[in-house]
């Protein structure tokens, strides 16, 4: 790529920063992020956990290792992401978390996706840590040691469509297209932004409803010239409350801005 992926520019957040706050809008837990000794990490949600691989160079096990050693005590099953998932919905995360919130006995959700497995877009038991940790260890460093070692679900893409919600929003299971090259992220950067509902409360101007494109919140309010300040509440969907411009947003979402005295 000839650059960080975490530090790229992606509709005026990172690519880092994007699928951090993707995932912080998904998990209840903290959101871990694995970063070699010393890298330089762009800007991150508030309460993003960062943990240093101790060992660089030694491949994604040893990411998986370093991240779910970091959960360990705060979380039983996390969701792990490469950085550079410019199109992760929330709804995928969502799906593939569930297959192991509904089984005591499997221990990776493993998204088979476009052809391809993705173990760097799975779900996976925290208490594998230890098992990854001992893989890294006699240097049995691709994730298929992981998995041999432990019951894993496979999920095809029928499979993760099985949830309408996953299969409405994002059909073409792009949540799984990465970039490995410049012109991979020229491409993917060169798409539209999500498209986003925007309704509007009290004394807000243009109030109503609005179809917008919009990768951010901040994106979202300048798109109908509204200012964010201490004066304004942003809702995701009716639930999700944040202050955060830079909180991502995905095809689908509903981004409510209601005015100081919107009461309510």
């Amino acid at each position: 790529m000839g650059t960080p992926k975490a530090a790229l520019e992606w509709h005026g957040s990172t690519l880092l920063r994007r699928t951090a706050g993707i995932l912080a809008r998904v998990t209840n837990g903290p959101v871990v992020v694995v970063r070699a000794p010393g890298q330089d990490l762009p800007n991150l949600p508030e309460g993003t956990l960062i943990t240093d691989d101790p060992r660089e160079g030694k491949g994604p096990v040893q990411g998986i290792a370093a991240g779910l050693a970091a959960l360990c005590g705060r979380a039983d099953i996390a969701f792990i992401s490469s950085t550079d998932l410019p199109f992760l919905h929330p709804a995928f995360a969502r799906r593939v978390l569930r297959v192991l919130e509904d089984s005591e006995t499997t221990d990776v959700a493993l998204p088979l996706a476009r052809g391809f497995r993705q173990p760097l877009a799975a779900a996976y038991r925290v208490a594998l840590a230890e098992t990854a940790e001992l893989l890294v260890a006699e240097d049995r460093l691709g994730p298929a040691f992981l998995f041999d070692q432990c019951t894993v679900e496979t999920l095809d893409d029928a499979a993760l469509k099985q949830d309408p919600v996953l299969a409405a929003l994002d059909p073409d299971l792009d949540s799984v297209r990465n970039v490995n090259t410049p012109a991979d992220y020229q491409a993917a950067r060169a798409r539209p932004a999500p498209e986003v509902t925007v309704q509007l409360f009290g004394t807000l101007t243009k109030s109503g409803l609005h179809a917008v494109r919009a990768a951010t919140v901040g994106a979202a309010a300048g798109a109908l010239g509204l200012l964010l300040d201490r004066h304004v509440t942003v809702a995701l969907n009716g639930d999700q409350i944040t202050r955060d411009s830079e909180t991502p947003l995905a095809a689908g979402d509903t981004v409510f801005f209601l005015s100081a005295d919107a009461g309510g």
